[in-house]
C-alpha cells in the first residue's frame, strides 16, 4: 500500500477478506443441513456493509509502530469487523431495533425461515443470539490464521480478551441504566465502555500489540483512541435523532422509544427545568412503543431549544481536540499521523 493512504482502497482490502472468509464459514454452516441456509444468508448479510473503521485503526496501530503493509495484518485487522457485526446483532437484538444499513435487522429477517414455529418471533430472536455467538467465534478464528507468526499473536492475546470483557460490561450497562433518571456521566460511561474502546482504542492497541510497540506509545494510542470513540458514539447519538433515516440505515427515534441512556437526552434533562422536565417525561413515555404521530418532532424541536444538541457537539469538538493532541508527541511515521488525523474528522463528521 503506498504512503499516501487511500481508505476506499483499504476498504476494499478488507470487504474482500470478510467476504472470502465469511462465505466459506456460510458454505460449511449450510452444509450440516439444508435447513440452516436462512441462518447462513444472515451471516454473510451482517458483514455485507460497514465503514470498516476498527479494521482501520488496528491497521495504523500497526503501521504506526514501524511496521510495513502487511495482508496478513490486513486479516488479523479485518476479525474485529467481525467483533463488531457480533457487536451489532447482539446490540438489535437487546434494543429490538427494526433496520440497520436499511435492511431489516437480523432478529426480524430470520423470521421468514420460521413459517409454522409455534413462537416464531422468540425463535427468530433466538436464532439472531445464536448468529452474534457464531461472529464472535469466527473473529478470533480469523485473528489467529491470519497468518502473523505465532508469537505476535501471543502479545495481543491478552487485549483480545480485555476487548470483549469491556464490550460486554457496556453493553450491560447500557441495559441497567436503560429507564432510570438520565445522567450525563452514567451515559459517557455507558459509551465509553460499549462503544468507544473497541471501536478505536483497543483497535489501536492491538494492531501496536502485534507490531511490538512500547509502553510509551501504547499510552498514546490510548490518549488518542478514549476521546476519539467517544466522540464517534457522540456523532451516532445525534444522527439516531437528527440524521436522516434514509442515510443513516436505521429507524430514527429508536434510542428515545427504548428510553436508552443517551449523552443526548442526558444533556437535555440536565438542561431542563421542571416544566420541561415533565413534558420531555411525557412525550417519552413508557419507552418501547411507536411514539403518536409528531412526538418526535416535538422532542426534537425541546431539546433544541435547550440547546441539547449544540452541547453534546461540543462534547464532540471537545474530544476530538484531545485525541489530535495526543498524536503530536507520539512521533508517529507521517503517512500513519496523517491516516490517523484523517480517521478522527472522518469518524466525527459523518452522515451516518
Amino acid at each position: 500500500m503506498p504512503e499516501a493512504w487511500d481508505p476506499g482502497a483499504f476498504k476494499e482490502r478488507v470487504d474482500t477478506e470478510l467476504r472470502r472468509f465469511v462465505a466459506r464459514e456460510a458454505d460449511l454452516l449450510a452444509s450440516v443441513d439444508p435447513a440452516l441456509a436462512p441462518v447462513a444468508v444472515e451471516l454473510e448479510t451482517a458483514v455485507a456493509a460497514g465503514k470498516r473503521l476498527r479494521a482501520a485503526f488496528c491497521y495504523w496501530g500497526w503501521r504506526g509502530a514501524g511496521q510495513p503493509d502487511s495482508d496478513a495484518l490486513v486479516r488479523a485487522a479485518a476479525a474485529l469487523e467481525l467483533v463488531h457485526a457480533a457487536a451489532v446483532v447482539h446490540d438489535d437484538l437487546v434494543d429490538d431495533s427494526p433496520l440497520r444499513h436499511g435492511r431489516p435487522t437480523a432478529h426480524l429477517a430470520l423470521r421468514a425461515a420460521l413459517p409454522r414455529h409455534p413462537r416464531g418471533a422468540g425463535a427468530a430472536r433466538s436464532l439472531a443470539m445464536l448468529l452474534g455467538d457464531l461472529l464472535m467465534s469466527m473473529a478470533g478464528q480469523l485473528f489467529t490464521t491470519s497468518g502473523l507468526p505465532a508469537a505476535y499473536l501471543g502479545r495481543a492475546r491478552p487485549l483480545w480478551t480485555l476487548l470483549a470483557r469491556e464490550l460486554i460490561a457496556g453493553e450491560c450497562l447500557e441495559i441497567l441504566h436503560t429507564g432510570a433518571v438520565p445522567d450525563t456521566a452514567a451515559s459517557l460511561k455507558v459509551i465509553r465502555y460499549k462503544t468507544a474502546k473497541y471501536t478505536v482504542e483497543q483497535p489501536l492497541l492491538i494492531g501496536g500489540a502485534l507490531a511490538g510497540a512500547g509502553r510509551r506509545l501504547g499510552e498514546g494510542y490510548t490518549a488518542y483512541g478514549l476521546p476519539l470513540g467517544e466522540a464517534f458514539q457522540l456523532r451516532d447519538d445525534l444522527l439516531g435523532l437528527f440524521g436522516d433515516p434514509a442515510r443513516t440505515g436505521k429507524s430514527d427515534g429508536d434510542d428515545l422509544r427504548g428510553h436508552r441512556p443517551t449523552a443526548l437526552l442526558a444533556e437535555a434533562w440536565r438542561l431542563a427545568g421542571p416544566a420541561d422536565r415533565d413534558r420531555l417525561r411525557a412525550l417519552l413515555g413508557a419507552g418501547g412503543t411507536e411514539p403518536e404521530p409528531g412526538v418526535l418532532d416535538e422532542v426534537r424541536a425541546l431539546m433544541l431549544r435547550l440547546e441539547a444538541p449544540q452541547r453534546v457537539e461540543e462534547m464532540i469538538a471537545a474530544r476530538v481536540e484531545e485525541a489530535l493532541g495526543a498524536l503530536d508527541p507520539l512521533d508517529l511515521p507521517p503517512a500513519g499521523a496523517a491516516a490517523l488525523t484523517t480517521l478522527a474528522h472522518s469518524a466525527t463528521t459523518r452522515p451516518s
